[in-house]
């Protein structure tokens, strides 16, 4: 099973960019689709974005689309969510997953190995 770590998060101000990490460990990290989650208090675990094994194919959610951008360095074992134009309805633990398959599926389910989660808030 796949280690993955989550770092980037914090504080950031409504218009702001931050942009999460998640590193690997593992030499299948290439062989996998990867994804990033997030929860909100009081909500539910939400998907936000996925990227197939190669990067040649990505996933949003419509919260997203058009701010965020998810990549990935299979060289380093990591993958990228560039998140400009926050919001503050964006705060959330969020959360970096690696998939059972290789295509940028959206449903939680397919998802076996997670991180433990790095913080957001967007202050208004």
């Amino acid at each position: 099973q796949v280690q993955l770590v989550e770092s980037g998060g914090g504080l950031v101000q409504a218009g702001g960019s931050l942009r999460l990490s998640c590193a690997a460990s593992g030499p299948t990290f290439s062989n996998y689709a990867m994804g990033w989650f997030r929860q909100a208090p009081g909500k539910e675990h939400e998907f936000v974005a996925s990227i197939s094994w190669r990067g040649g194919s990505t996933s949003y959610a419509d919260s997203v689309n058009g701010r965020f951008t998810i990549s990935r360095d299979n060289a380093k074992n990591t993958v990228y969510l560039q998140m400009n134009s926050l919001k503050s309805e964006d705060t959330a633990v969020y959360y970096c997953a690696a998939s059972r398959g290789r295509i940028a599926t959206i449903k939680r389910s397919d998802f076996g190995s997670w991180g433990q989660g790095t913080q957001v808030t967007v202050s208004s």
